[in-house]
């Protein structure tokens, strides 16, 4: 478990305990810990989390470069699901 999905949890406005309850394998005092931390720590944080969106948003760019044939696939097939859901 990422300090990152609790804190994006946190800044989305979910409780501790809904927290907890997403996190099986955490306790309620992880949790509280790892607000805490994040709230003593927040600007370190806050630019860590911004560089790692920056570094995905690269990796997943790369990889539709790569593979555009699945992401065509990908992306026919969730037309046809949001079609059918309709």
């Amino acid at each position: 478990m990422s300090l990152d999905s609790v804190v994006y949890d946190f800044q989305s406005g979910a409780s501790p305990e809904c927290i907890r309850q997403s996190y099986p394998a955490l306790t309620l005092e992880q949790v509280y810990g790892a607000i805490a931390y994040y709230l003593a720590n927040q600007d370190t944080i806050d630019q860590y989390l911004i560089e790692g969106e920056s570094e995905f948003e690269k990796f997943q760019q790369a990889s539709r470069e790569k593979y555009p044939e699945w992401y065509e696939k990908m992306e026919k097939a969730r037309k046809q699901l949001m079609a059918s859901q309709s």
